[in-house]
């Protein structure tokens, strides 16, 4: 594809995030893009699964209704109601046009999760940072959702900013084609996979799907891209895979794999909120998880890796 078609491609992006240090080398930007295969109970950016725009409400911004009715007025769906002296949203009713109602709200408790952006737009925004991205290595990070459930956005995205010499990296749950995931491959400079468990039974329960295509996929990705720095993540969720078996497992699959590293990530709640926005309540309810559990199992990855484990 030529580069013009490639800068005029759109996609559905939730939030662009700069000065990140912890999602690939150096200081990057990241790029969130709406839409994931998984509906994982834990997920802490819920804005993100669906593939469509999604209208979500922090009531402790309102006002009320007795001094403002704006977002009530705006909506051309009549979506939103007046109950108990605030505005109701009817979802049901809602047509994603988000524009109107969030535009009217003089609080900003109205907030539309997903905007369209052509690749040229995202550049241009990732570009500003490109000092930081010399003196410390950084560069463009794709994130989601799942970056490759918007494959043609994200290859254009992934080749404008190789044409660019903009260092690209990308994270995914490795649910997609593997034909996909080798493109995308080739325009990276390294990439972070996750390998959330390998029990089949509860990977379908808490995600929604089993894990034999990440699997799968991790496997072809080190055999055929050797030289891509391939950085392998597995969050640690109560009731999930917090157990010293389930860590082992996956210790002793990525033990074969040549040339990763391996990182677990602790469970935290810091998403609960926004599913209350969403008018969803968080699947996870009140659970937590215990620091010795994760410092023990941590400990256990460090033994069982070695050099491979990089926390």
């Amino acid at each position: 594809m030529t580069s013009g078609k490639d800068r005029a491609t759109s996609g559905l992006v939730f939030n662009i995030q700069k000065y990140s240090v912890h999602d690939g080398p150096g200081i990057r930007t990241l790029v969130f893009l709406k839409g994931c295969p998984l509906a994982c109970r834990w997920c802490s950016n819920p804005e993100s699964q669906s593939f469509k725009v999604e209208l979500a409400v922090n009531q402790g911004r309102c006002l009320g209704v007795d001094q403002c009715t704006r977002c009530f007025k705006a909506c051309p769906a009549q979506a939103i109601s007046i109950q108990e002296g605030k505005p109701a949203f009817n979802r049901t009713l809602c047509v994603g046009c988000a524009r109107p109602c969030v535009d009217a709200c003089p609080a900003s408790g109205v907030i539309a999760y997903g905007e369209s952006k052509t690749v040229d737009e995202v550049l241009r925004l990732v570009e500003q940072d490109g000092q930081f991205y010399a003196r410390s290595g950084g560069g463009l990070t794709l994130s989601g959702g799942e970056p490759l459930a918007q494959p043609e956005f994200s290859l254009a995205l992934l080749r404008e900013a190789g044409r660019r010499r903009i260092d690209r990296a990308m994270e995914t749950c490795g649910h997609a084609p593997w034909q996909l995931l080798a493109e995308a491959s080739g325009l990276l400079n390294a990439i972070m996979f996750d390998i959330k468990s390998l029990n089949a039974k509860r990977h379908l329960e808490f995600t929604g799907r089993p894990p034999d295509v990440a699997v799968d996929n991790l496997q072809r990705l080190v055999k055929e891209r050797p030289s891509l720095p391939v950085h392998v993540r597995t969050p640690v969720i109560p009731g999930f895979n917090d157990t010293e078996q389930d860590i082992e497992d996956i210790c002793l699959f990525l033990a074969e794999l040549p040339s990763i590293t391996y990182e677990l990530l602790p469970y935290h709640r810091l998403g609960t909120q926004k599913y209350h926005f969403l008018g969803r309540e968080a699947p996870m309810g009140e659970a937590t998880l215990a620091s010795e559990t994760f410092l023990r199992l941590e400990a256990l990855a460090r033994t069982r890796l070695g050099a491979k484990y990089t926390a």
